[in-house]
């Protein structure tokens, strides 16, 4: 089996690093390549409270406090993502990524989109035209894309030559408004002094609730608001799926949620991300890289 080349765009700062290092953990184990792509073809880094969950609690502004996690230590990413995002940063292409100008569909089998919430890194990301075009490219060569959490609004917001979303026609999960309220609350408890931090977009005044989340804006941009999936009200281990709290191991896909329509494979959120990274390299295999 001829193996792929992935590649997966990040901002300068603040993406998530389960859903950048899960993914390129399983990718890499099941023998395909991953390669970077940054603004300015210089090494990204994570957003450091998904990594450390300092600042993630009452105290968190206070300079010597901010070490002392309880809450943070359940909001930040888990022991296998920690130790997969430290691999990863030792990854010679981590080390050396492509500026996104650099980055050409001919050059890759599939591309990848993972996701982030904090507003100070993430946008520059979501909003590049450099980014969208490339995603449509990929889209229009029909080659094997997947997208995770905010990902998929990246996806959502590029534009193929008729003027739609690539994803309209599509079927497609991402970050449920549920899951992005349920951390917007808890957020604006124990990080009152910043109660933004897990909303990417404010809605807006006249808008109501949750118009610039996630769920909402990707919904706008596809054919019908019955193409965004989220879990079954029967399917086996719905609670665990929509917990907000279980996540998924590279040997226990239970918690997670994925979507997989043709060569575009979705999921939620970082406890996805196994099952999600595995799907991708099946669509890749199916495709011969």
């Amino acid at each position: 089996m001829q193996l792929a080349k992935v590649l997966i765009p990040i901002p300068s700062r603040d993406f998530d690093p389960t859903e950048v290092a899960v993914s390129w953990d399983v990718l890499r184990r099941l023998g395909h390549s991953v390669a970077f792509a940054t603004p300015d073809g210089q090494p990204g880094q994570a957003d450091d409270m998904m990594l450390t969950g300092e600042g993630l609690d009452f105290w968190g502004f206070v300079p010597g406090l901010r070490r002392l996690t309880a809450v943070g230590r359940l909001l930040r990413a888990n022991a296998d993502a920690r130790r997969a995002y430290a691999a990863m940063r030792e990854d010679p292409a981590f080390k050396a990524p492509l500026a996104w100008r650099q980055a050409r569909r001919e050059d890759f089998d599939g591309l990848l989109l993972p996701g982030g919430h904090r507003a100070r890194g993430m946008r520059e990301y979501l909003e590049s035209e450099i980014l969208q075009k490339l995603v449509t490219a990929f889209f229009a060569a029909g080659a094997p894309v997947a997208a995770i959490c905010h990902g998929v609004l990246l996806a959502a917001r590029s534009r193929a030559a008729d003027g739609k979303s690539v994803l309209f026609g599509r079927k497609t999960t991402a970050l449920t408004w549920a899951l992005e309220r349920s951390g917007w609350t808890v957020g604006r408890i124990v990080r009152f002094w910043d109660p933004g931090y897990y909303r990417t977009y404010a809605d807006g005044a006249g808008k109501p609730k949750g118009y610039m989340s996630v769920e909402q804006e990707v919904t706008r941009a596809l054919a019908s608001p019955q193409d965004f999936l989220d879990v079954p009200a029967d399917a086996p281990d719905y609670r665990r799926k929509t917990s907000g709290v279980a996540r998924d191991s590279f040997d226990d896909d239970r918690p997670a949620f994925v979507v997989r329509d043709g060569n575009y494979v979705s999921a939620r959120w970082p406890g996805d991300a196994h099952a999600f990274a595995r799907a991708f390299a099946a669509v890749l295999a199916k495709c011969g890289g």
